[in-house]
């Protein structure tokens, strides 16, 4: 194992890599529960939900850990289902399995262009300023997502976002979940982000916000499995329904770009934590590791899971340790483990995960200081992407503002000679994108 996984020659240990799996697993656990509900809603028998989300996220963050050797997990992505269940279904007639066509269409083609080198071209053709721009917005975006979560932060009608009712349940278990994790890592104990859940996880039981497990064995429903090929009650295959309606695949287009861009920005994160980003802002192997999660979101569709793509919490196991693929082969046995236990897997609370998000956005903070803020082509599209990521609740979006902004900066500024060719490509993509979604 040693061998394979090269533990110490990174400056790990098994045991480390293990419980950073444990911590990663924690932080996307939710998913269990948010993403089955959302397939229900799409008309997917809970039980095959249930199935399709914790195999379909074990097997693809098995993969990952094997196939890069590097601490990322995979699961249905947030925002990707919602769509899936709500509008690609509708858009469909209804029929999930024409959904998960265009979900498995999308992916094939991301795999496509992975193969040919052209999304790791446009990573090396992005400035080194946005990339460390990037790393900061998925901080603040991480941090956000663990503030919402733990009931700290609430929506509002007067002011958008505002502070949540302190005397809540959740908000003071999302309170002790911080309080707890800070203090574990001053006092520097291993697997202070993990310790810190537990502690929520336990302050959470007298305030009603653990909940008891409504039971302990699931079984499994494979129903769903082979999605875009099934065919309907008129005997058509969703996949056929795909191919013949422009809208759709127009539709596959947007779905790409948000998959394309999403992972590099995830990607970036954690290899900052998991010490795997090299200075110039590349990560190291990338290659691998944009394979696996291009083919991941083919295989969502396949299994009728909604797309699966590479969570940016997975930073909350770097920053616990992880640094090598055995961080994530644990949280894939886990997941799939869950297929089997996922009522268990309730009294873990969103909230008791907030701690470990707010404070991995800390940690990702720390690149700001690599911005040239005086340069205006430097430091416009940084803010941009820095402000955009958390603003619009989207990585796709705040990375697509910068990268135009660069290129109107540029003209601007009499600097076109800066800017290489792919990012012109990429800009332009991100114009259509933002004209068609």
């Amino acid at each position: 194992m040693e061998t394979f996984f090269k533990t110490q020659e990174r400056g790990s240990s098994i045991g480390r890599e293990i419980r950073a799996g444990l911590t990663t697993f924690l932080a996307m656990a939710y998913i269990i529960a948010v993403n089955p509900s959302l397939l229900v809603a799409a008309g997917i028998p809970a039980s095959a939900a249930v199935t399709s989300t914790c195999i379909g996220a074990g097997i693809m963050t098995i993969c990952m850990g094997l196939f890069s050797n590097r601490p990322l997990a995979c699961a249905s992505g947030m925002g990707i289902n919602a769509i899936f269940a709500f509008s690609l279904t509708a858009m469909a007639g209804g029929d999930w399995r024409a959904a998960s066509g265009v979900i498995f269409i999308e992916g094939i083609a991301i795999l496509v262009l992975v193969l040919c080198g052209l999304r790791e071209a446009i990573m090396d053709a992005i400035p080194v300023s946005l990339r460390h721009a990037i790393s900061v917005g998925l901080g603040l975006f991480i941090a956000m997502i663990g503030l919402k979560d733990g009931g700290i932060i609430v929506a509002d009608e007067s002011t958008m976002v505002a502070l949540g009712d302190v005397m809540s349940p959740t908000f003071l278990v999302g309170l002790v979940s911080i309080v707890a994790t800070i203090v574990f890592y001053a006092l520097n104990i291993k697997g202070a982000l993990l310790l810190g859940i537990v502690v929520a996880v336990l302050a959470g039981v007298p305030l009603g916000v653990t909940q008891a497990p409504t039971g302990i064995v699931s079984g499994l429903d494979f129903s769903t499995f082979g999605a875009p090929f099934l065919a309907d009650e008129s005997g058509i295959m969703g996949i056929a329904k795909v191919v013949t309606n422009p809208t759709m695949l127009i539709f596959a287009f947007s779905l790409m770009m948000s998959d394309f861009f999403d992972t590099m920005g995830t990607a970036m994160a954690v290899a900052k934590q998991g010490e795997f980003l090299e200075p110039d802002g590349r990560v190291k192997d990338i290659k691998q590791i944009l394979v696996v999660d291009s083919a991941a979101a083919a295989v969502g569709g396949l299994l009728g899971s909604s797309s699966l793509t590479t969570f940016v919490e997975s930073a909350s196991g770097a920053a616990d340790g992880g640094r090598t693929g055995l961080t994530s082969v644990t949280a894939g046995l886990l997941f799939i483990l869950m297929a089997f236990f996922s009522p268990l897997i309730s009294i873990v609370s969103s909230a008791a995960t907030c701690g470990a998000l707010v404070f991995v956005g800390f940690l990702m903070m720390t690149e700001v200081s690599d911005i040239d803020w005086s340069d205006l082509l430097e430091g416009l599209p940084a803010f941009f992407i820095v402000a955009g990521v958390p603003f619009t609740y989207s990585i796709s979006n705040g990375i697509g503002f910068g990268f135009l902004a660069y290129v109107i900066v540029a003209a601007a500024t009499g600097q076109l000679k800066k800017v290489k060719p792919l990012m012109w490509v990429a800009a332009a993509a991100f114009l259509v994108y933002f004209l068609v979604a």
